[in-house]
């Protein structure tokens, strides 16, 4: 699966196609995840906490289709890939390294993640944190 979603975001990158819908109207970004994904996932804007909301686009993974939520950190881009997960599945964030590219994968509430960007290893993990913190908040006070 991790070799789908380097494709994935290396494609991205390649043909010049990091978003369908941009950031100017979030919320319409949100919907339009929601209905293409087929599933709900979470647009949360981190601008403020240094992490550009670009836009998103529906890609796919392992032949599924999945939401990619796209982020900027300077001139890093980082793909956020939300999928559904089980429903009782959560895990903490792990780090793995493929092909230079940095991967954070975790599930929560139904959800599966990958974060993946050539970002370092730290400031990706510092990404994952503030929008677990924005997704959940409750769980994080």
């Amino acid at each position: 699966m991790l070799g789908d979603v380097v494709s994935a975001h290396v494609r991205s990158l390649q043909a010049n196609h990091l978003t369908d819908v941009q950031n100017e109207r979030p919320a319409y970004s949100q919907t339009m995840v929601q209905r293409q994904g087929r599933y709900r996932a979470a647009v949360v804007d981190l601008t403020a906490q240094g992490f550009t909301l670009l836009g998103g686009r529906l890609d796919y993974i392992e032949g599924q289709p999945v939401a990619s939520i796209v982020y900027r950190r300077r001139q890093h881009v980082i793909n956020l890939f939300v999928t559904d997960g089980a429903p009782s599945e959560t895990r903490e964030a792990r780090l793995q390294t493929l092909q230079g590219l940095n991967i954070q994968r975790w599930a929560a509430r139904g959800l599966e993640f990958f974060a993946i960007s050539d970002l370092n290893a730290e400031e990706l993990r510092e990404f994952v944190d503030k929008f677990e913190a924005e997704l959940h908040p409750a769980a994080h006070t």
